[in-house]
């Protein structure tokens, strides 16, 4: 299965674990491949360097773990489907890898319900997905 992760699972799953975690050793084990790009990895750094004074010797070894787990790609598209310039990137993300599901807390996006094609759940809609699989 192929997914791309919202900043806030990444940040949930780095900072306090849970089912983001789990989605991150979904990953690590091959269960999904990971799509990440650029942006969202700068997204994810800003946050926790920002909210939850994360030091660069975290951020960096973060962002280095998240690359090199997940199928970093680089889209050619830019999306204008929401308001958030943020939520955008995530949409761009998921289009350019071929992602089947974008796996996120954000309103905004759960509200698309899909786009293009990829399903947008939460983490546990996900994660029960995942065990019917």
């Amino acid at each position: 299965m192929r997914v791309t992760l919202d900043t806030n699972v990444n940040v949930s799953a780095l900072e306090f674990g849970g089912i983001g975690a789990r989605l991150l050793g979904m990953a690590s084990t091959g269960k999904i491949r990971l799509d990440v790009s650029t942006a969202i990895l700068d997204e994810l750094i800003g946050v926790l360097r920002d909210d939850f004074n994360w030091q660069g010797y975290r951020l960096h070894f973060a962002k280095s773990e998240l690359a090199r787990l997940g199928n970093l790609v680089a889209p050619t598209v830019t999306l204008a489907v929401t308001t958030d310039p943020d939520d955008n990137r995530i949409l761009e993300c998921a289009v350019a890898s071929g992602s089947e599901f974008i796996v996120t807390k954000d309103k905004h996006l759960l509200r698309l319900v899909e786009y293009a094609g990829i399903r947008i759940e939460t983490p546990g809609q996900f994660l029960e997905i995942a065990k019917e699989r």
